[in-house]
């Protein structure tokens, strides 16, 4: 097993644990500043495996009023009633980009006249 691959990526796994000094995971390397590719070049090592392709990941959020509202109507008329009666306005944040939307009373009740289609699916909303 150990000219398999399996076994070359078990080597290679091994090695580069000692070499960070953790038991399982290679975080001291991640730490030091060796990337992630990096550490993938290193198992991969021997096994003659070529990247398909590279991305550099980047923090991009899809939240939007309409999203909002989609989720605004999965509440039940009644429920939005009610707090629109108790808040004066419906308020929510995105909990991965931190934006904060506000939407009036009367806002509201117009997009819920204009609305169509399931909000539980996502598809547009008017």
């Amino acid at each position: 097993c150990e000219d398999s691959v399996g076994g070359i990526v078990e080597r290679n796994l091994k090695s580069l644990l000692e070499e960070d000094g953790g038991e399982r995971l290679p975080t001291g390397l991640l730490s030091n500043g060796v990337t992630p590719y990096q550490i993938c070049e290193k198992i991969l090592e021997d096994v003659g495996m070529t990247p398909l392709q590279s991305i550099t990941p980047s923090m991009k959020c899809d939240c939007s009023e309409e999203r909002l509202f989609r989720s605004v109507r999965l509440l039940g008329r009644e429920e939005v009633e009610d707090i629109l009666e108790k808040e004066e306005q419906l308020e929510a944040r995105c909990h991965f980009c931190g934006k904060v939307y506000r939407m009036e009373p009367d806002e509201v009740r117009k997009r819920f006249k204009m609305a169509t289609g399931d909000p539980a699916k996502d598809e547009e909303q008017h």
